[in-house]
């Protein structure tokens, strides 16, 4: 049941993106050229995402299991510092210059669009290179006892 309603899920997800145009890098280029022929829809889009989210975590917040009775683990608020601001950075210029996001990308592989398979397996290297890359501090063993005393 759970993989089903993921799959319902992410349909309606995908659908979404397709119709609003989001699929599509030029909707995206055209938003980001502000000094051109700036085509404001996207933030349309962004706003309406905005509005679903606030009421969506507004929810979230006060409870402690999903719909489907898993842990809600949600992440905690942190501060900005530079892994942040650098992260932010490379993705804007990604989506700058290909005129594809993270969603749209996966939407237009399934629409055998080779751009967008390109961007995904490029996104999906960064991503195993970040994790080879970024080193993750190790939770620290429990103290054991001196020898020869017991815990």
């Amino acid at each position: 049941m759970r993989l089903f309603i993921s799959f319902v899920v992410c349909l309606v997800f995908g659908i979404g993106l397709y119709v609003s145009g989001m699929t599509q890098p030029s909707k995206v280029q055209g938003f980001l050229d502000i000094f051109g022929h700036w085509d404001p829809s996207l933030a349309f889009v962004m706003a309406g995402a905005v509005a679903v989210g606030l009421v969506a975590f507004s929810i979230a917040k006060r409870r402690s299991r999903t719909f489907l009775g898993d842990e809600l683990r949600l992440p905690p608020i942190s501060k900005i510092d530079a892994p942040l601001v650098v992260g932010s950075l490379i993705f804007g210029v990604g989506w700058g210059l290909s005129g594809i996001c993270p969603g749209p990308g996966i939407v237009d592989v399934g629409f055998f669009n080779l751009s967008a398979l390109v961007f995904v397996v490029s996104m999906a290297a960064g991503m195993v290179i970040e994790r080879l890359v970024v080193t993750v501090p190790a939770a620290k063993p429990a103290a054991k006892p001196p020898v020869g005393q017991d815990a």
